[in-house]
């Protein structure tokens, strides 16, 4: 499994369609993913993607703290806010904005999880979307979402990617505008198939001197390297059988990665590793010897000092306070952890 495939599986990607909105010139909105939007239309999750697919017209968009340039979406490309901050979305940005909670509030608590219909401002040129989010949760320190852009838009590219790209957006348009039964399930995995898309999209547009995460698997090298040891974690990886495997010297692989990434391949296969059995302490109700040898560690009593060193709780005070128990956050100790080879 490629690197991306497979921190997109294991932060349980969950996406939503909350709105199919109509606007008219002049108007001008401040919206974020709050937490009434969140409980109603997601299941608990760490963290947040907003993002609106532009189906008709044009808009401008920035965030709420003035950070860079006001961006111009228009009809066939997506909008993504990577960490769910407030944005501002208007036909002039130097219009007074004002929030747009208070406008869907009555539709929200009246049909909470029904995507709701929103006509709003005077009686100019018409932008037409269909906004949503995405939840991810955490356990993974996210490298994917803490590499993108706080604001950026990509296109329906070209050729086949195109013609598919096109058809999905004629489909949500018709689904939003017409809710059916299932449509809000149907959304919200054709939201999750565009973030996807739009972080493809993002790589393939990153500068040659970008540094982080999704320039690291753009590289030819970084790229394969890191594909195995997502493929394999528990596999006793060593840098100089990555660089065979990827066709490059031990030094010149050792540097390029952490070029890329800032940090050493063994640094960043340890760190894997952890969250990789946080993922599957959290999902699963294996032992933590079984997860510690998954996850390729001799024994319970190193994997368990090495968990807490990253998480700040032993692996299993770690998987109950995740479940909800509340005295497990002041637990500092595990029982005593018999020896075991992987």
């Amino acid at each position: 499994m490629d690197a991306l495939s497979d921190l997109l599986r294991a932060v349980q990607l969950s996406g939503a369609v909350f709105l199919n909105g109509d606007f008219k010139a002049p108007w001008c909105l401040i919206t974020e993913a709050d937490s009434g939007l969140r409980t109603a239309f997601l299941p608990r999750t760490d963290r947040v993607v907003s993002y609106h697919l532009i189906t008709e017209g044009a808009c401008w968009a920035r965030l709420v703290d003035g950070s860079g340039p006001g961006l111009r979406v228009e009809t066939g490309e997506l909008l993504v806010v990577p960490q769910g901050e407030a944005h501002v979305l208007g036909s002039d940005l130097r219009l007074q904005p004002i929030p747009s909670a208070p406008l869907v509030s009555d539709m929200l608590e009246k049909s909470p999880g029904e995507v709701m219909h929103l006509s709003y401002g005077g009686r100019g040129d018409t932008t037409r979307m269909v906004c949503g989010f995405l939840g991810f949760d955490d356990t993974m320190g996210n490298p994917l979402l803490t590499s993108l852009p706080r604001l950026f838009k990509v296109g329906l590219g070209s050729g086949i990617e195109s013609a598919w790209l096109a058809t999905a957006l004629a489909f949500a348009t018709s689904e939003a505008a017409e809710p059916r039964a299932g449509t809000a399930t149907v959304l919200a995995k054709l939201s999750e198939l565009l973030f996807v898309q739009a972080v493809r999209r993002c790589i393939d547009m990153l500068p040659e001197n970008e540094r982080g995460w999704l320039a690291a698997l753009r590289d030819r090298y970084v790229g394969r390297a890191l594909a195995h040891m997502h493929a394999r974690p528990a596999y006793p990886w060593t840098v100089d059988e990555l660089a065979g495997n990827v066709g490059l010297s031990r030094s010149a692989l050792a540097q390029r990665f952490t070029d890329l990434l800032g940090q050493p391949p063994m640094q960043y296969l340890a760190h894997w590793r952890l969250r990789t059995a946080a993922v599957a302490l959290r999902n699963g109700s294996r032992s933590v010897g079984e997860i510690a040898c998954a996850v390729g560690y001799d024994s319970e009593a190193a994997f368990c000092r090495a968990f807490k060193r990253e998480f700040g709780l032993p692996p299993a005070s770690w998987r109950r306070h995740r479940l909800g128990d509340p005295e497990a956050a002041g637990t500092g100790t595990e029982p005593a952890m018999a020896q075991r080879s992987p």
